[in-house]
């Protein structure tokens, strides 16, 4: 099976608790005005990769250290079927390893969508970010990036690790954003405040660095 991949990271400590493996899926079917992450919207063949090969980085990059894996995109209900698999290899991984990792994932659908639509994805998950983003709102609770967004426990484990950061304030850990250098690509993971990248941008420009095709820009 194969499955369409904007990115993938390890390791993350800015969406959610602990050391984790971020996959970000490419396509989008939302758009979300005001999203920093448009470069994952497009549906792209060209980002398509065989699950097993991910699973087999997500093996080897970890060494098997890892608190959780973050799923993100894109849109990753927009791939359900590629979804599942992905759920069901980290599961099996998990198991057969003796780990304890968490599953968690971000989507831009309401959460009474994906109940009455994916139930069975849900089933295969510890935690969910649901609802789309929203610019008109602020930044208030950790990991999440507008106020209508909620952080739902949907396992055991999943109540377990994410008890204390149910209604966390958005500053309660040490930062909120990662920068990564990919050859002339720079790019970021985690929830930036309002503003926060125009003032990169102009720090950049401001040391005489050029930000182009930049995935934060006004749709």
């Amino acid at each position: 099976m194969l499955i369409a991949i904007n990115k993938a990271h390890f390791p993350v400590t800015v969406l959610g608790p602990g050391r984790r493996i971020g996959i970000w899926l490419q396509g989008c079917s939302i758009g979300c005005p005001g999203c920093v992450s448009r470069d994952t919207w497009a549906t792209d063949a060209g980002r398509n990769m065989p699950l097993a090969q991910l699973l087999a980085w997500c093996r080897d990059v970890s060494g098997g250290q890892l608190d959780g894996v973050t799923l993100s995109g894109g849109e990753p209900f927009d791939q359900p079927l590629a979804l599942a698999a992905l759920l069901d290899g980290l599961a099996q991984w998990r198991t057969g390893a003796g780990l304890d990792f968490d599953l968690l994932c971000y989507s831009g659908y309401p959460q009474a969508r994906l109940a009455e639509r994916h139930p069975h994805i849900l089933a295969k998950l510890d935690a969910l970010i649901p609802e789309p983003y929203v610019d008109n709102l602020p930044l208030a609770r950790l990991w999440r990036g507008s106020a209508n967004q909620t952080l739902v426990p949907l396992s055991e484990r999943g109540r377990r690790v994410y008890a204390p950061y149910l209604d966390a304030a958005a500053d309660t850990l040490s930062k909120r954003m990662q920068l990564a250098v990919d050859g002339r690509r720079l790019w970021f993971a985690g929830i930036p405040a309002r503003g926060d990248m125009e003032r990169l941008e102009a720090l950049c420009k401001a040391r005489g660095l050029q930000l182009d095709d930049k995935s934060w820009g006004r749709a």
